[in-house]
């Protein structure tokens, strides 16, 4: 497959997994906002998470819900809005509707004009937030339906996966590292279930950690959940294993003398995580394992990038 091509299916499925990450998030606080018995605090700790503003502009913005939820979603400024990345997603969709289904270019072709429909930017703006934002929830899990029942399971389709789990590893990653340090890394303090619920309802796990644990150590069981759990489908571990498998498919032909040292730097980031004893994270330093492991993350995705999708 041509680099150019390959990259642009790497991308989209980025994208995508950003875009329906962002909302889960932007839907979680928003009903957390609305609840007057729940101290939900402000958005600044989300727009740190999916935005560059600088602190002056944040502040502005931390207790404005129409404002942060503007800003997130629709800002034609914010290079990380959801408009701005559906409209990336479909560029790159655009340039490769050969290697893609007609059902999936349509799923993305109809969520960007949708988004840029006049009565999404006022209904944002009322009390009708929730609305707006579910719809596109739901768009976004159809995008996932519609590839999942439609594509082929060749090179294009292995190419997506791995733009989808890398996204989605980093996600996860960064959105528990925001959570720690909210906790300021203080692992060893015991917190009820309250204090993670917002992690676990951004990451469509609070119904599936009710289900599975029931002690009352919440930091050591929720962080095994996010970060150990291979049945987690937004745990790191499950998908560094997804990687696992695209990876070995697409690496299986390809002679590049760059390919040991991509699968050795993946190979020490998914052994880590999948050896490593879920009980210990409570007791070492937090903050620096999640720094690693992003650092590890990225220099893994720079490498994957030099090979597959340079041109």
């Amino acid at each position: 497959m041509l680099s150019r091509i390959a990259d642009s299916l790497f991308w989209l499925t980025r994208y995508m997994e950003r875009v329906e990450d962002m909302l889960r998030v932007a839907r979680t606080h928003y009903i957390y906002s609305l609840d007057k018995n729940i101290n939900s605090g402000t958005w600044k700790p989300i727009l740190q998470v999916y935005t560059d503003l600088s602190e002056d502009k944040t502040e502005l913005f931390e207790n404005d819900t129409y404002a942060a939820l503007h800003y997130l979603l629709l800002d034609a400024n914010n290079d990380n809005s959801a408009k701005n990345i559906i409209q990336k997603a479909r560029e790159n969709a655009r340039g490769v509707q050969d290697h893609i289904t007609r059902e999936v270019w349509e799923e993305i072709n109809s969520i960007y004009h949708l988004i840029n429909r006049p009565f999404v930017k006022l209904k944002l703006a009322s009390a009708d937030a929730l609305e707006i934002i579910d719809l596109f929830l739901k768009h976004s899990m159809i995008y996932v339906g519609v590839a999942e029942v439609t594509m082929q399971r060749g090179t294009a389709w292995n190419v997506m996966r791995l733009g989808k789990f890398v996204e989605r590893s980093i996600e996860t990653l960064i959105l528990t590292d925001k959570q720690c340090e909210l906790h300021a890394y203080d692992l060893g303090k015991e917190r009820d279930i309250t204090n993670w619920r917002f992690l676990l309802l951004s990451l469509a796990g609070y119904e599936a950690y009710l289900k599975s644990y029931r002690s009352t150590k919440h930091n050591q069981q929720i962080l095994q959940q996010v970060i150990f759990n291979p049945d987690f489908p937004h745990s790191i571990l499950y998908s560094l294993n997804q990687i696992d498998r695209s990876l070995a498919i697409l690496i299986k032909e390809n002679s590049n003398p760059e390919v040991p040292e991509l699968v050795r730097t993946f190979g020490r980031i998914q052994s880590r995580i999948q050896f490593m004893d879920p009980g210990s994270v409570v007791h070492i330093d937090i903050k620096s394992f999640f720094a690693e492991l992003k650092r590890d993350l990225l220099d893994f995705n720079a490498k994957l990038k030099l090979l597959f999708f340079s041109y």
